[in-house]
């Protein structure tokens, strides 16, 4: 059995559906912590947003570099 090769075609298109969920996911969470009143929950959102914020800077340098 041989190993499948390398095959890079697609990795701009893919890190740009990546980069897509990301800031939707960032969207959702944003309105999440406006609707609600628990402090420990809007603590948590921001804490996973500033984390998403961190990977889109990742996948935009990568996607840079497949350009």
């Amino acid at each position: 059995m041989r190993p499948n090769p390398d095959d890079r075609r697609d990795n701009a298109e893919k890190i740009q559906k990546n980069i897509d969920r990301t800031i939707h996911n960032i969207e959702l969470a944003e309105e999440m912590i406006a609707e609600t009143g628990d402090n420990k929950t809007k603590l948590d959102l921001k804490a996973k947003n500033e984390r998403r914020e961190q990977a889109l800077d990742g996948m935009h340098r990568e996607i840079k570099d497949e350009l």
